[in-house]
């Protein structure tokens, strides 16, 4: 009995170490490999075998948004945790918007690998993602990311510029560590803490503006880098540990050598405060040539042929958006009431620039007359008419809609709030609708909820 025990336990050995459940061909006849998560309703993708093997994926991956398998379609959320591990031959990756995470060293060691484009459905980096993916040059962290993980883009000695979105409240430890290519960082002022060696061996940096918002800096989170301009907008200065340390916050040379510029008035704050009193040489004013970095312009949305465009006044710049559509939820129910609503958020980055203010908009669909005309099956086509609503200042601006048409704005308790008509495509509508509360858009008979911002 105990030889059968022990044969049964060896033929199932193999299932249990299996590291996927199926393995799906690409568009490109790729092979990927994938787990099933969420009860079976979704995926994953996953490394093909060992963790101590070299994985087979080479040259461009495309991820695909669905799946197909056992006449089943699911969709990939994710990417697990070491999927791609140790791919020395991956060149680039294509990630679809349905995934919402990167697992822990889902890319280490991948460093022929030079391009990726993370989606703005990705919400969580993990430890380690891009660990030691040294042919990176470039990377932007969409603004759906509110953390930067520890170790996420330690010794990718090859990157050049990072873009770090306002959505990122944290940088975790030795994040950049050894990224030696690096030459500046903008951190984005929705940043509140620098982690342990965030930014350690970074011998490239030259300059680093640090914001208002960050009330904390771990040690050694800029050692290591001969940073020669070091603009602190941060007015109340907190300590940080000073030279005397073993754990510095930054190098001795950047003590000794760097301008620490500050804001004005703050000048013996920084001189009375441990650590930042270690400078030499500390001068009150915005540093780097006597100006502050210069902030992208705030850009604008508009929607015209089903093709939505962001314009910003700042030249060269890019804009990032993160679009969510409000009826995507789950139910139990019999019935799901669709307002057929998507969310907008978009801001303008750029090398060298602080990061715009964000732009909000909600875009909808409002029903027009139905056609009467060319009617099959008692089935009238009801045709849609896009609607783009933006607020500014006090002032809601509803685009797209039919001269004439009545606008009107209300609380969410029923009292009229404005109202406006329709005048060359848009209508303007004044509202005491504090900012952070939500309106009710009445156009014509269609209502929409819109959040003021």
């Amino acid at each position: 009995m105990k030889k059968q025990l022990l044969l049964l336990a060896m033929l199932l050995l193999p299932l249990v170490a299996s590291a996927h459940d199926i393995e799906v061909q690409n568009a490109d006849g790729v092979f990927i490999y994938y787990k099933y998560i969420n009860n079976g309703t979704e995926l994953m993708v996953t490394f093909r075998g060992s963790y101590y093997g070299s994985n087979e994926y080479q040259g461009n991956v495309a991820i695909p948004e669905e799946v197909t398998y056992m006449n089943r379609t699911r969709k990939v959320t994710s990417i697990g945790e070491r999927a791609f591990w140790n791919c020395s031959g991956l060149t680039s990756v294509t990630i679809p918007n349905s995934v919402t995470s990167i697992g822990n060293s889902a890319f280490y060691y991948c460093y022929n690998l030079t391009s990726v484009t993370i989606p703005n459905s990705v919400t969580s980096i993990g430890n380690g993602a891009f660990l030691s993916c040294s042919g990176l040059t470039s990377v932007t962290i969409p603004n759906s990311v509110t953390s930067i993980e520890d170790n996420a883009f330690r010794n990718c000695s090859g990157l050049t510029s990072v873009t770090i979105p306002n959505s990122v409240t944290s940088i975790g430890e030795s994040a950049f560590r050894e990224c030696s290519r690096l030459t500046s960082i903008t951190i984005p002022n929705s940043v509140t803490s620098i982690g342990y060696a965030a930014f350690y061996g970074c011998s490239g940096l030259t300059s680093i503006t640090i914001p208002n918002s960050v009330t904390s800096i771990g040690d050694r989170a800029f050692d290591g880098a001969d940073i020669s301009n070091v603009v602190s907008l941060i007015e109340n200065p907190f300590k940080i540990t000073g030279k005397t340390s073993d754990y510095r916050t930054f190098s001795q040379n950047t003590f000794n050598n760097a301008t620490l510029y500050v804001p004005k008035g703050t000048i013996e704050k920084y001189k009375a405060t441990d650590g930042w009193k270690d400078f030499l040489f500390i001068e009150e004013g915005a540093g780097g040539g006597g100006t502050t970095p210069e902030k992208c312009e705030k850009p604008t949305i508009s929607y015209n042929n089903g093709k939505l465009t962001y314009y910003c006044e700042t030249e060269g710049a890019m804009c990032q958006s993160t679009i969510t559509d409000a009826d995507i939820k789950s139910y139990s129910s019999n019935e799901v009431q669709l307002t057929v609503t998507y969310n907008i958020s978009v801001y303008a980055t750029k090398a060298g620039y602080e990061n715009s203010e964000t732009a909000t908009a909600t875009l909808c669909w409002i029903d027009k007359e139905p056609s009467t005309e060319g009617i099959t099956d008692g089935v009238a086509q009801i045709p849609s008419k896009a609607v783009l609503i933006q607020s500014k200042g006090g002032i809601l601006k509803v685009e797209g809609v039919d001269d004439g048409t009545q606008v009107a704005v209300y609380t969410p308790d029923g009292k009229q709030a404005g109202s406006a008509v329709c005048r060359n495509g848009a209508a303007l509508v004044g509202t005491s609708i504090q900012p952070g509360n939500t309106a009710i858009v009445k156009i014509g008979e269609r209502v929409v909820e819109f959040l003021i911002k």
